[in-house]
């Protein structure tokens, strides 16, 4: 039997109204610049309003004037041409019998991924979430990538124009080394027919076999599994104990780190500019 929705509460009820009057004023706002616009885009009095309908008049006769010469004409014949072609061309696809078991297929798959897809949303919701702090948090480093990708980009261009220039030039041998392989294999396609046939059919046999033991095997580390949840609960326990107790130390090993990189910058930053003025003292302090 099904269940009744609970109503809404109070404050929801008002969360919406409020809502609906916000997106209806915003609605009202945005019609009256509208008209405001179209009223000062028009209006006789400062003279905006016939400029603005003399360059319309304009602007149709030259494109009137343009759509009539014989190029147009030309490249509005090709386009229709172009479009008929595609039309004529992809229209067999949909009648065509490979057609039939390809929507079958896509059918189960669209009715058999519904549940899962419903099953894994709340863990792809979370896993997004999580990602995008994830992207959030790491956005300081995402100038430097770009940058990195963009010089490593720009290296290998000339890479590939060369390629392609070699490719271009050396297209007979292509076409030689492709009819070859095709020469080749096409023999040897209804031997792998057959051999893909028994290899399924051996396949499948192996799979009835093997899955009633899998299956028990599956029952069987389960049971384990539940009755070792109390160790492994104690387990990870400790382990996270372990890592609260190292916490302070790898901090304070971080620090410590950081103080002795911020002063070897400093040791070598002096060293590498003796040109800077001799007044200038640096002093570091410990973070």
């Amino acid at each position: 039997m099904a269940t009744i929705p609970p109503l809404p509460s109070r404050d929801d009820v008002l969360r919406m109204a409020r809502s609906t009057t916000d997106i209806t004023g915003q609605l009202l706002d945005t019609a009256g610049n509208i008209t405001r616009i179209a009223i000062n885009t028009f209006d006789p009095r400062d003279g905006s309003g016939p400029e603005v309908l003399r360059v319309l008049r304009q602007t149709t006769a030259e494109l009137a004037e343009a759509s009539a010469s014989p190029q147009a004409q030309e490249a509005f014949y090709r386009i229709v041409e172009t479009l008929t072609r595609l039309g004529s061309s992809g229209a067999p696809l949909a009648s065509h019998p490979v057609s039939e078991p390809a929507q079958a297929l896509l059918a189960a798959l669209g009715d058999s991924l519904l549940p899962v897809l419903d099953a894994v949303e709340p863990a792809v919701e979370e896993f997004a979430a999580a990602f995008g702090e994830l992207v959030e948090a790491t956005s300081p480093l995402l100038p430097a990538t770009a940058g990195v990708a963009a010089g490593a980009l720009l290296a290998l261009t000339p890479l590939l124009r060369s390629a392609a220039e070699v490719l271009r030039e050396q297209s007979p041998e292509l076409r030689r080394i492709a009819d070859a392989l095709t020469a080749a294999l096409a023999p040897l396609m209804p031997l792998q027919v057959a051999l893909a046939e028994r290899a399924a059919a051996a396949g499948a046999n192996v799979v009835r076999v093997t899955l009633p033991p899998l299956a028990d095997l599956t029952e069987a580390a389960a049971a384990t599994t539940k009755a070792a949840r109390p160790v492994l609960i104690a387990g990870e326990e400790l382990l996270v104990a372990g890592l609260e107790r190292l916490q302070p130390v790898l901090l304070a090993g971080a620090s410590r780190a950081g103080r002795v990189a911020r002063e070897a910058a400093v040791r070598v930053s002096a060293a590498v500019s003796p040109a800077a003025e001799q007044g200038v003292v640096v002093a570091v302090t410990p973070g």
